[in-house]
């Protein structure tokens, strides 16, 4: 795979986690996109070319319109390497609660 940028670098910017927000929910143009934002439509296109070449968001063409809509299976391989984190976190804090509840004084009734 030899693209330009990495995914966690498209995903770091908070406007482009806004775009994958967005189009979560539904397939959209770059216009209604940018409409959600007070930025240049330039500005908001070249976001949307990042996400596109980072494999976040595709591109369908219908008549004159570029539809975009999230890659879910490019989502599932970024989910797939922070699971691991995730589960190593909640272990962590499990323990902690435990220890934690070791130590609370009891009140009583």
């Amino acid at each position: 795979m030899n693209l330009r940028r990495d995914v966690f670098q498209a995903i770091a910017d908070p406007t482009r986690r806004a775009i994958l927000l967005l189009v979560a929910s539904q397939t959209m143009t770059a216009g209604a996109i940018a409409s959600n934002f007070n930025t240049a439509r330039p500005t908001v296109s070249k976001h949307i070319q990042i996400l596109t070449e980072c494999e976040l968001l595709h591109q369908e063409q219908s008549g004159r319109e570029i539809y975009y809509h999230l890659n879910p299976a490019k989502m599932k391989e970024i989910a797939a390497f922070i699971e691991p984190f995730r589960k190593m976190w909640d272990d962590r804090y499990n323990k902690l609660e435990t220890i934690m509840k070791k130590y609370t004084p009891k009140k009583n009734k």
